[in-house]
């Protein structure tokens, strides 16, 4: 017997004329998804996002037909869907604004992890460039070997961080431009399969989908916006790597480059991205690690906890926020307003003091975190 409240899930991504970001506004809206295909149509009409043509393909018998048979396939297969909603969904890509509202997956490793870089790069790696990955996954191995490494499983840069990682038997997610009913290139299945061992394949299309060039334009978000930051190794001035690292950018992650020699074709793009201070230069992992102020986290001489005793001076609203953040990791300013339910504004003013108070601090990311 089907699960019939994820068949809806699955159909309000199939619905034309509602995006992820329309499903987002609806979702926030409802408290059952299932009233969107259920409900009659003047109540409806009510409900922000859903126009009359919105209706009318919500309507189609087709699109429940369709979430189906995906049903069926993630049954045959062991898929395991990630609805926004679910605890189990990547709460780093939670906060980006046109996240998917619906992830497949296959494998073992956990998408929320307490660290995640992701690794990209040129298909054209050069011999520096896999020297560079290798070096990087090994340093990382090294000091943090519980960091999930994220690529997008294509020829070059990505290929040789997911093989490095999995020599270090560290995990290693691909995120993929079509369905896990296929492996794209073939000649990586391999390794794919590798990986649902030691990692896992993600991807936000349902089967039967091709790896069309427009959606590895879409795939390259979600290796943006899952992880802590992204390093880009080698890259030509234009291509998927650039776009990915913009793309992290434009969510508020760090975002880090290998430099090349001016005239090497690719390196052109690492070199533009340090240049207009889209990324900061890099050598090491241990760049990454001082960056990002991983390296706090292991000196034996980091600032101890503080003691909730000592804020005797902290109010009701600053309390509230200080207990969320000693029980709860990396969570960014809208989890926390989730959480809370409170407003956005409202809570900035609360983070606000408790930084000048010292209590807390604001990590790369965007994460917030107790002193």
């Amino acid at each position: 017997m089907f699960d019939q409240n994820l068949i809806y899930q699955i159909g309000i991504t199939l619905v034309k004329g509602i995006g992820n970001i329309i499903a987002k506004q609806i979702i926030d809206n409802l408290d059952d998804i299932s009233v969107v295909f259920t409900e009659k149509k003047h109540l409806l009409e009510r409900i922000p996002g859903i126009s009359q043509r919105i209706i009318a393909e919500i309507r189609r018998p087709e699109v429940l037909k369709r979430a189906e048979q995906e049903m069926r396939f993630i049954e045959k297969s062991k898929v395991t869907p990630l609805f926004i909603t679910s605890s189990a969904y990547p709460h780093r890509l939670r906060e980006c604004a046109d996240t998917p509202v619906m992830l497949y997956y296959r494998g073992v490793a956990d998408l929320n992890a307490a660290k995640i870089i992701s690794v990209i790069g040129t298909r054209n790696a050069s011999a520096y460039g896999r020297n560079m990955t290798e070096r990087f996954v090994r340093d990382v191995k090294e000091k943090f070997p519980d960091t999930l490494i994220v690529s997008g499983l294509a020829y070059g840069i990505d290929f040789l961080a997911h093989s490095a990682s999995l020599r270090e038997n560290m995990a290693t997610v691909g995120v993929l431009a079509h369905g896990l009913d296929r492996i794209y290139p073939s000649v990586h299945r391999t390794t794919a399969v590798e990986m649902l061992n030691r990692g896992g394949l993600l991807t936000d299309f349902m089967s039967k989908t091709v790896p069309d060039r427009q959606n590895f334009v879409k795939r390259n978000r979600i290796i943006a916006g899952i992880a802590d930051c992204v390093v880009v190794v080698e890259s030509a001035e234009k291509g998927g790597a650039l776009i990915t690292a913009n793309i992290a950018d434009s969510y508020n992650r760090d975002v880090f480059a290998y430099p090349g020699r001016v005239d090497d074709r690719y390196s052109a793009g690492c070199n533009s991205l340090v240049k207009y201070n889209k990324a900061t230069l890099i050598t090491s992992a241990h760049d990454v690690f001082r960056t990002m102020n991983w390296d706090a986290e292991t000196r034996s001489d980091a600032r101890p906890a503080v003691q909730r005793n000592l804020f005797i001076d902290l109010n009701s609203e600053e309390k509230a926020v200080f207990d969320l953040l000693s029980t709860a990791e990396n969570l960014q300013q809208n989890s926390l307003a989730i959480e809370l339910k409170w407003s956005v504004g409202k809570l900035s003013g609360v983070l606000f003091e408790l930084e000048m108070k010292g209590i807390i601090r604001c990590r790369p990311g965007g994460v917030y975190e107790v002193v």
